[in-house]
C-alpha cells in the first residue's frame, strides 16, 4: 500500500515541478554568472503561482515521509 502511495505522490510531485514557471535565464545562467539566478532574492509570488509553489513543497514532504515509511516497513 505504502508503494503505491509513493508512486502517486511522485507523479504529482513530477507533475507539480513541471508546471512552475522557469524564474532564471536558463542553465547557462546559473555557471555564468549572470544576473537572473540569485538564491536569497526575494520573491513575490502571487495567485496561481503561489498556490502551485505551495503545493509542491507540501507534496514534496509527504513525498519523503513516504520514503521513509517505506523503506522502515521493509
Amino acid at each position: 500500500m505504502s508503494k503505491v502511495l509513493l508512486l502517486i505522490v511522485s507523479a504529482v510531485l513530477i507533475i507539480l515541478s513541471l508546471l512552475q514557471s522557469g524564474k532564471t535565464e536558463g542553465f547557462s545562467g546559473a555557471f555564468s554568472g549572470s544576473k537572473g539566478l540569485d538564491l536569497f532574492s526575494n520573491t513575490k509570488e502571487r495567485g496561481f503561482e503561489k498556490t502551485l509553489s505551495n503545493a509542491t513543497l507540501v507534496t514534496g514532504i509527504l513525498y519523503i515521509a513516504f520514503v521513509v515509511i517505506t523503506l522502515l516497513s521493509q
